[in-house]
């Protein structure tokens, strides 16, 4: 089932509430949407991806209030970074709480989190609970889609809604940063580079 924007707020929020699996455009590309707390929709995803190991699994937030939700402490080096990117392609990792499913951390007691800087998106999220997993909408040996139609082409069974939000608007991911200690490590350079990083 396929849907646009503008119309696929209560769908997606009815999907999301039962322990369905959308797709949907974050700020960058398209991303497997669920509640991060549901730790079924959260298999259902991996299971998609075809992933073995399991990886750590993005979380894109509505608001800034969500991140006391998946962060045990917000450290200095997370409030100078969300304060300088944030709404924006930026994901900080951070000690993920305990009440964080194993299934998003993949065992590493860690979360990266976004605060999307894209209207739609951050209302889509809300509408959904506040909190959704973002991981890339792609099998995991594929590139990530960056249109509704190739996640259909990905996925033709599997996900209950594709929320279609237009091309992706870049190509490049979220700039990720590992915020636990200081000074901050990036893990991967994107959208952000490492060097206004460095400069904020």
């Amino acid at each position: 089932m396929s849907a646009n924007s503008s119309s696929s707020l209560e769908p997606a929020a009815e999907i999301i509430a039962r322990g369905g699996v959308i797709a949907f455009r974050t700020d960058t590309f398209y991303g497997l949407g669920a509640n991060p707390f549901n730790e079924t929709a959260v298999r259902k995803i991996n299971e998609l991806k075809g992933r073995e190991d399991g990886k750590p699994i993005l979380i894109v937030i509505s608001d800034l209030t969500q991140v006391e939700r998946f962060f045990a402490a917000q450290s200095p080096e997370f409030v100078r970074l969300s304060e300088r990117f944030w709404p924006g392609p930026l994901t900080l990792i951070g000690a993920a709480r305990s009440e964080v499913p194993a299934e998003i951390t993949a065992g590493t007691k860690t979360i990266g989190i976004r605060l999307p800087d894209d209207e739609d998106v951050r209302n889509l999220v809300r509408a959904c609970g506040g909190a959704l997993t973002a991981t890339s909408a792609n099998p995991a040996s594929k590139a990530p889609a960056k249109t509704a139609q190739e996640v259909a082409d990905y996925f033709p069974v599997g996900i209950d809604l594709i929320v279609d939000g237009g091309a992706a608007r870049t190509d490049q991911p979220s700039t990720v940063v590992d915020v636990r200690g200081a000074p901050a490590r990036i893990i991967r350079e994107g959208m952000v580079s490492r060097k206004q990083i460095e400069a904020s």
